[in-house]
Order: C-alpha cells, then sequence, then structure tokens
C-alpha cells in the first residue's frame, strides 16, 4: 500500500498541473479526494492492514491527502487569479462608465412642499395626523353625528374595528385644538380614502391639506387673504377663483372655492366635467360645536378651516388629465418630473 499511495500521488499530481479551468479542477478534486475518490478507497483498505503498518501507511496516507489538497487550493487560486486578469484586460477603461438613475419626488410631495413652505411663513405650523381614525374625529367632533346625512356623502371604507379610513384630513381638526388651544393655526396635509368610482377627477385615494386658523375675532376676510395668498404661491400668477355657498357640517357659513380649470382654460374637459371649473377649495368659518368639541369657547374664540384638494391642485400646475396617473406607479409618468 506505500506504494500504492506514492503511485496515487504522483499520478494526481501530473493531472493537476494540465487543469485549464474550474470544470477541469472540480471534476480531478471529484476523482481523486470526493467521497467515492481513488484516495478514498485506498484509505478504506487501512482496516484489513496488520497492526504493525497501520500507523506508517496512515501517516502516509494523510501525507498524500494533505499535499492533494494544498495543489487543489492553489490551482484554484491561480485560476481566480488569471479570470480577474483576463476581465480586467478585456474592459476598455476609456469607455465611458454607465449612468446612475436616480429618483425624484412624486409630483404630490413637490406640491406639498411648496404648500407647506407658502404657510410655514405665513406663521401656520405642519402637523400630520393617522390614515387610521376614529369615528369619533372623523365624524362626530366635526359635527357630523351618527344619523347626519353627510356621512352618506363621505364614501367611507370601514374597518373591522369600527375605525375608518381617514376621509378628510379635516379630522385632524379638534385633535390640534385639544393640543395646541388657541391661537392656532397649522395646516394638515395626508392621504385620504374614498369608497367611489373612479374617473378623470376621482380616485378611491387622494390627498388634501387642511388648513385651520383660530383665534378672537376672525372673519371671512381673514379666509380670503389666506386663500390668495396661497393661489398666488402655487401658480406664482393670478388664478381665476369664484367663491359660491356651500355646506360642510364644520363650518358655518360654508363656501366652495373654485379654479378656472388650467387644463383647458375655461373651455370644458373632462377633468372639470366641461364646466370650465374645478371644486378646489372647501372653506368656511369653524362651526361652534367643534370649538366646544376642541375644548374652546366659542363665545371667545372664533376662526376659519378649509379643505384643499392637493392631488387636483397637482393636476392643475402639472397640465394633469387624468388623477389615476397619480398613483399607477407607471414609471414613465414619474419620470417627468
Amino acid at each position: 500500500m506505500d506504494k500504492e499511495l506514492k503511485q496515487l500521488k504522483k499520478r494526481a499530481l501530473e493531472e493537476f498541473e494540465k487543469i485549464k479551468n474550474n470544470k477541469e479542477l472540480e471534476e480531478l478534486r471529484v476523482k481523486y479526494v470526493g467521497r467515492n475518490g481513488e484516495l478514498t478507497k485506498v484509505l478504506k483498505q487501512l482496516k484489513d492492514l496488520a497492526v504493525e503498518e497501520k500507523p506508517k501507511i496512515g501517516k502516509l496516507a494523510n501525507e498524500v491527502k494533505v499535499a492533494l489538497a494544498e495543489k487543489l487550493d492553489d490551482l484554484s487560486s491561480q485560476l481566480t487569479k488569471n479570470a480577474r486578469g483576463s476581465i480586467v484586460q478585456a474592459t476598455d477603461l476609456t469607455l465611458p462608465g454607465a449612468s446612475v438613475k436616480t429618483g425624484s419626488l412624486h409630483p404630490n410631495t413637490i406640491i406639498q412642499y411648496e404648500l407647506e413652505d407658502v404657510f410655514k411663513s405665513l406663521g401656520f405650523q405642519v402637523l400630520e395626523g393617522p390614515d387610521i381614525e376614529s369615528e369619533y374625529y372623523n365624524f362626530e367632533a366635526l359635527n357630523i353625528p351618527a344619523d347626519h346625512p353627510a356621512r352618506d356623502m363621505q364614501d367611507t371604507f370601514w374597518l373591522t374595528s369600527g375605525e375608518v379610513l381617514k376621509t378628510h384630513t379635516s379630522a385632524m381638526q379638534v385633535r390640534a385644538m385639544e393640543k395646541y388651544g388657541a391661537p392656532l393655526k397649522a395646516i394638515f396635509p395626508g392621504r385620504c380614502f374614498r369608497y367611489e368610482a373612479t374617473d378623470a377627477s376621482h380616485d378611491t385615494t387622494f390627498y388634501q391639506l387642511e388648513g385651520l386658523m383660530i383665534d378672537q375675532d376672525i372673519s371671512i376676510a381673514n379666509l380670503i387673504a389666506v386663500m390668495k395668498e396661497l393661489m398666488k404661491g402655487v401658480f406664482g400668477k393670478e388664478v381665476k377663483v369664484r367663491q359660491r355657498p356651500g355646506y360642510f357640517p364644520f363650518v358655518e357659513p360654508g363656501f366652495e372655492l373654485d379654479i378656472n380649470c388650467l387644463i383647458c382654460g375655461g373651455k370644458g374637459c373632462s377633468v372639470c366635467k366641461q364646466t370650465g371649473w374645478l371644486e378646489l377649495l372647501p372653506c368656511g368659518l369653524v362651526h361652534p360645536n367643534v370649538l366646544k368639541a376642541g375644548g374652546l369657547d366659542p363665545a371667545k374664540y372664533s376662526g376659519f378651516a378649509f379643505g384643499l384638494g392637493l392631488t387636483r391642485l397637482v393636476m392643475m400646475k402639472y397640465g394633469i388629465d387624468d388623477i389615476r396617473l397619480l398613483q399607477s406607479g407607471d414609471l414613465r409618468f414619474l419620470k417627468q418630473f
């Protein structure tokens, strides 16, 4: 067996010198030192040797095994090194590198940041509320009790817990009053949800920006002044608007501020439903019941609130004629921003 082991070592090392690639290396590794390899077969015969021969042959067998393993490792390292060298040689370092694709802000986010800057310059703070809201803050605290018909107008997503997916950013009004009291100037940007059919100007999820200002002697004049500053800050120019009476349970009196459709220039299109106008900003003076829910005395304090259709404002700003594009995740659309 002494002679057999030495011949096996010599034969294996000679074959190892002829290896050209990793495939051949693996084949020879399996052939000689694999589970059923030639060296393994020889080692299995040790049990049949005489007791006095086992130490000598065992030591030799171990030396052969170590020598073959070291040679295989050296060859593997050399092949890897050669492969890397060939890749470097094949690379033309004068060629331009691959362009790195960078992301960008979503158009909703861009306009939201612009609005936040406008309102911060007017002394408003920016607050955010939860997407999952309690029935109390979403409805009852806003003067919308369980039997109020306005609940049917909300097309609400109800959860099994009894909570709702926030239908409007107005849900933050009473939360803000409870925490900060009065005087108070704050905006609440956020995502809203409505269970309704989708079309060019309606989607099941959209973004609003609620505004709230409370102090002593606040009037409609204060509301109009802030709205004018808002439009000027967003569009950078005078925009044709109209104000008409509107009903919302949490304001009294209530108004609808419409903007002349910038998609069609007021001529009529699918976005404005051929009217030339787009409802943009419900607003009004805060209802006394809402002030009471917020822990404020309506005899001492008054205020105004408005709910800006942030998503619709984005459409007007960028000339987007279908609201569903904003939530589509289509990179061809998003890369434009």
